[in-house]
């Protein structure tokens, strides 16, 4: 699949397995992806984001990204609901980072010799790539089909992103018009 990639879709992936790396993470995840995404210019996906505001709101979506990874990875609406339920998730995250350390919660060390594979979620996201690029016709996969699987997919990239305005249907407009992609 990734012989499909655009240049700019595979500098996307190649920066989440640099961001996944950079923190230890035993693999690379839809966030990974997200920060990749953040990160690159002059793109499909680049310009959607800046339409909507993405040079106003990129770094508190990297702090969000930040709490969540902090948290597990349970997304402020995970959180919200065990609150309902009596969990305090700041009070376990505070607790568990006193006695193991900050991050304790944020996944394991990387595998062999600093090769992090992908996860089920960033595999999950980077299939849906190529059905929304299927879908539309397109016969390449370029980062604008990443940021719309980021954002078609329930967990913590489209949570944070749809806190911003991005959504779906609003990355849809700003790419195709007033036709929307059908994620698959």
């Amino acid at each position: 699949m990734f012989e499909r990639f655009t240049k700019d879709a595979r500098a996307v992936v190649k920066g989440a397995v640099a961001q996944a790396a950079s923190v230890g993470a035993a693999s690379v995840t839809p966030e990974h992806l997200l920060l990749g995404l953040l990160e690159s210019e002059g793109s499909r996906g680049s310009f959607a984001l800046a339409a909507l505001g993405g040079g106003e709101w990129k770094d508190a979506v990297r702090g969000e990204l930040e709490a969540a990874r902090r948290r597990g990875g349970l997304t402020q609406a995970e959180a919200e609901a065990l609150a309902g339920l009596g969990i305090d998730v700041d009070e376990v995250v505070a607790r568990v980072e006193d006695v193991h350390g900050v991050g304790a919660l944020s996944g394991g060390q990387r595998g062999r010799r600093g090769h992090v594979p992908f996860g089920k979620g960033a595999k999950d996201v980077l299939q849906r790539t190529l059905r929304i690029a299927l879908a539309q016709r397109e016969r390449r996969i370029g980062d604008e089909h990443i940021l719309l699987a980021l954002t078609g997919r329930p967990g913590v990239p489209a949570e944070v992103l749809a806190g911003h305005g991005v959504t779906y249907e609003s990355v849809s407009r700003v790419l195709y018009g007033s036709g929307e992609a059908k994620a698959g």
